[in-house]
């Protein structure tokens, strides 16, 4: 598997001649160094409803002719983009064909501020999704604060791979990003969600170095930056 991460928390898998993105958040990135149109993928996932993370989903669905997956509040909306959608809820698994994607907690907030007319729009719960394939399982987090769970999951799941918001302000921070990261328990940690705005920077290469004094491994991954990663 091809893993490439966009900036913030936007994350690409690549699985064959297949790909899914989760959470584009790109013309309004100012790190980010590809453009929306771009991107060719099967799948959008969103994590909640966020701008930061949802931005850029409608225009790649549509130009990919490719479904939004998210919680079924957020996908009625973006279906009023003219968007293919599926909706699912917490807890519930949705095979791709090339990947299944699980949806698991994740404590936030998740709403689309309607400037115009002063109002909150309810985007129902935010969430994390478990993605399986290629024998491997790869975890993206979602924004969140640390929650007791997260070591339930853990414990269920061998995961390859965490996708961890360190920025702290919105989501949690450094330090509590390393107790998710022990109940986690991945095989590699990579650190999101931190230093694209003032208020969420973070030192990632010594979050990274706290992590392997606790005998855990990570990695801090640029913009752009890609790995690739095999079922052992």
């Amino acid at each position: 598997m091809r893993i490439v991460y966009h900036g913030h928390s936007s994350i690409q898998l690549f699985t064959g001649d297949k790909s899914l993105i989760i959470d584009p958040f790109l013309s309004g990135n100012p790190q980010a160094v590809i453009k929306p149109e771009e991107i060719k993928v099967d799948a959008v996932l969103l994590t909640h409803a966020h701008m930061d993370h949802i931005l850029d989903a409608a225009p790649i669905a549509k130009a990919n002719d490719a479904p939004i997956v998210s919680i079924v509040e957020l996908a009625s909306y973006m279906s009023w983009q003219g968007t293919k959608t599926v909706g699912m809820n917490m807890g519930g698994t949705y095979d791709l064909g090339f990947a299944k994607a699980k949806m698991v907690q994740a404590f936030h907030s998740s709403g689309i501020v309607d400037e115009a007319n002063k109002q909150i729009l309810y985007a129902g719960m935010p969430a994390g999704f478990l993605v399986f394939a290629e024998g491997l399982t790869i975890l993206h987090a979602g924004d969140t604060a640390l929650f007791g769970d997260m070591k339930l999951i853990g414990e269920r799941n061998r995961i390859d791979v965490v996708f961890l918001p360190i920025g702290d302000h919105y989501t949690m921070g450094p330090e509590d990003a390393l107790q998710a990261a022990e109940w986690y328990n991945a095989k590699l940690v990579i650190p999101v969600h931190h230093s694209t705005f003032p208020a969420i920077k973070q030192d990632a290469d010594l979050f990274v170095k706290r992590l392997e004094e606790r005998g855990l491994k990570g990695k801090v991954m640029a913009p752009g930056e890609e790995i690739s990663i095999t079922a052992k």
